[in-house]
């Protein structure tokens, strides 16, 4: 594939540029010990149709191919991952599912607002004893009339304080011996849905990670998404969505671990020369480089295949383990290479190492991906 990028791809990318320099740089490093995105700058994010970059202009959105996408996410990352995740939900968890099986007038209602930047999504399938296999959720939602009514507790929520609106998995009966599982969409504000614990994270620590309470949270029937029973075809089919998201936030990570290690590479000096100088040093850049533009070459395969309506699960995968391995491969070398100064506070590094963890772990941990990715092989082959 001709991964050379055309003229609204590059003018995406250096827009992006330009707001991470003027507006997501400076203050980092605060945000991140407060913890937390200052709504103003989330906001303008939102407002400038970052909520909702793939969606068509027609509902609000940006209109960008998945290319695009995929590159505003990685600028961002570069200075603030915990900034572009938050964005990476709305997009591909919340703005994605209503485009792709709401009805004209859930799109109305819902897409509007998320693509627009006038709301932000929240996605609500994790739970205490249910992470990678789904199969276990609690979470229940019961017809009541022209209603359902939804009880149970969600955990790691990205946005879960923040949120317009939550897409919902929910157990709705069984067949066959196994439950059934629709998915609703829900509006902050609806009676019985409250916030739980704010989790205190290792990394990303600006992106709010919520629990949230459903207690007899009744919604319409009409904010059913999808059919009754298809809401686990809605969360699968997002979550490789998600995954490119996931892959281009590593990407950015990698990167800026990458610029901070080399930038400090040719000012620090030991035995007379800038550390730069030495051939074991420029082994490390060059493993980084060369572990970067794997990852990307395979997040815009990913990209690519999706755009062109081909079956792209595996390489969603494929992008999204590489680019975190990457990602948190290049964050140990950028603290290795910094030294001592790597492990203080004081320097980005350390900030970098935290933030890339987690993105071997959420949108389906590491060996998930290697599940979906020999599952795929084994049946199909490779090209």
């Amino acid at each position: 594939m001709d991964f050379r990028l055309n003229e609204e791809q590059l003018a995406v990318q250096e827009m992006t540029r330009r707001f991470v320099r003027d507006k997501v740089l400076p203050g980092v490093r605060e945000r991140d010990e407060r913890g937390e995105i200052p709504d103003e700058l989330r906001r303008e994010l939102l407002e400038m149709g970052y909520g909702g970059m793939m969606i068509p202009e027609d509902w609000g959105g940006m209109g960008m191919d998945s290319i695009s996408y995929s590159l505003a996410l990685e600028e961002i990352s570069a200075a603030d991952a915990s900034l572009a995740v938050a964005l990476s939900v709305t997009n591909s968890l919340g703005c994605a599912p209503v485009e792709r099986f709401g009805t004209p007038e859930q799109k109305e209602r819902f897409l509007r607002k998320l693509a627009s930047g006038e709301w932000l999504g929240a996605f609500c399938l994790t739970e205490a004893n249910a992470g990678s296999d789904a199969s276990g959720l609690q979470t229940t939602a019961v017809r009541d009339g022209d209603d359902w009514v939804i009880n149970g507790t969600k955990s790691y929520v990205t946005n879960g304080s923040r949120a317009d609106t939550f897409l919902v998995i929910a157990v709705t009966g069984e067949q066959g011996g196994k439950s059934r599982k629709s998915a609703f969409l829900v509006e902050k504000g609806t009676p019985g849905l409250t916030v739980g614990k704010l989790e205190d994270k290792l990394g990303l620590r600006c992106s709010d990670t919520a629990m949230m309470h459903f207690d007899q949270v009744r919604v319409p029937h009409g904010n059913l998404l999808h059919e009754e029973g298809k809401g686990m075809h809605v969360a699968l089919g997002m979550l490789d969505g998600g995954r490119i998201g996931i892959a281009s936030q590593s990407l950015g990570l990698a990167r800026g671990a990458f610029e901070l290690a080399l930038a400090y590479a040719r000012e620090r000096e030991q035995f007379g020369k800038s550390i730069d100088n030495y051939q074991f040093i420029q082994f490390k850049f060059a493993e980084m480089a060369t572990r970067i533009e794997a990852a990307r070459n395979l997040t815009w395969k990913a990209c690519s295949l999706r755009d062109a309506g081909e079956e792209y699960s595996r390489y969603a995968a494929m992008a999204k383990v590489c680019a975190s391995e990457t990602a948190n491969f290049c964050a140990r070398e950028c603290v290795q290479i910094h030294g001592g100064y790597g492990y203080s506070r004081e320097y980005h590094a350390e900030r970098f190492m935290r933030d890339a963890r987690v993105t071997e772990i959420y949108e389906g941990t590491s060996e998930i991906q290697r599940i979906v990715i020999a599952r795929s092989v084994m049946a199909e082959g490779i090209s």
